[in-house]
């Protein structure tokens, strides 16, 4: 890469990142779930724990919660965690282990790792807290392995990834060349993402020339599709698995002086691609409502503690996001 190159990319991460920063403000992402928790009533004890609030997803979904919360502060108590990047899945374990040790009676948790937050999420049920799973189902057999049944609220990852990817799939013909940038490896949400890229792909016929994780992260999908750019100069297509790698992706494709000939599409609909959206920089995105997402596991968790609802999983609504429609 040229000097010059090397300076466009910088230039346009640096813009990137700047729309996410203002978009989240000045509080840090990690301090600002550590600090407190809403004023309790007498209700329950909740204790969300999220993924990478560096993520805007992941800051909406903590938003939405806290302002639920306050519209219903006799109900419950809300303690909002998160962790500082979305592999740090240690932190995340000592996060929930630190939730039963200040007596919370339900658990959302939205799980950065779906193997390796189990053994967490089963001390949590054999603690006694009512425990709810968001946003990345939680390994069924490592479920099954602890005789745990974990109720699921949450969006169909597949069936979202597919509605932008039949988009793109419009554009483009049989046998163009196109490459999947996935998510963390391990997650499930990653995983359906990437099968429903690649439903919608090979039933049109496209050729799949790579798929490589860019752990959720702008900065490593930057990379990877740089890398991609490189290694496959007749390149038509990136289908990011979440919007912060689009980011990352258009930041790439800008740089090598390819938005004209290369399309790339995300998943999430972030306040920070909605601007791509509307200019078709970024063809599709898929919202899964992240103001919702954690008010949903919230009252079902209370549903479950009031006895009334059984701990059943529940289907969410994704929506496809282009030019549009774009909010």
């Amino acid at each position: 890469m040229t000097i010059v190159q090397q300076t466009t990319v910088g230039l346009v991460m640096l813009a990137l990142a700047g729309s996410i920063a203002c978009q989240e403000g000045t509080t840090s992402p990690a301090t600002s779930a550590s600090d407190s928790a809403s004023a309790p009533a007498g209700g329950p004890k909740v204790a969300l724990v999220m993924k990478s609030l560096a993520n805007e997803f992941f800051q909406t979904m903590e938003d939405g919660a806290r302002a639920h919360q306050q519209q219903n502060p006799t109900r419950y108590e809300l303690i909002a965690e998160g962790i500082k990047n979305e592999l740090d899945v240690s932190r995340q374990i000592d996060l929930v282990e630190q939730m039963v040790a200040r007596g919370a009676q339900a658990l959302v948790l939205a799980p950065a790792d779906s193997k390796a937050l189990v053994a967490a999420a089963d001390k949590a049920v054999r603690a006694g807290l009512t425990v709810v799973n968001i946003d990345n189902r939680l390994d069924e057999e490592a479920l099954r392995e602890r005789g745990l049944s974990i109720p699921f609220v949450g969006p169909d990852n597949r069936g979202g990834a597919r509605l932008a990817a039949d988009v793109l799939a419009s554009t483009l013909d049989a046998g163009d060349e196109v490459a999947i940038i996935e998510g963390a490896p391990g997650a499930f949400n990653a995983i359906q993402r990437q099968l429903g890229f690649e439903d919608a792909m090979n039933e049109a016929g496209m050729t799949i020339v790579a798929s490589q994780s860019g752990y959720w992260e702008m900065d490593r999908a930057n990379q990877v599709a740089a890398s991609l750019l490189l290694a496959h100069p007749d390149l038509k297509a990136l289908l990011c698995a979440n919007d912060n790698m689009a980011l990352g992706a258009v930041a790439a494709v800008r740089a090598a002086d390819k938005m004209d000939s290369v399309t790339i599409i995300g998943f999430d609909n972030i306040s920070a691609v909605q601007a791509l959206v509307t200019d078709r920089s970024v063809l599709a995105t898929v919202d899964q409502h992240a103001d919702q997402i954690a008010v949903n596991g919230i009252e079902h968790a209370l549903a479950i503690l009031d006895k009334k609802q059984e701990p059943v999983d529940v289907q969410t609504k994704v929506t496809l996001i282009t030019s549009d429609t774009v909010p």
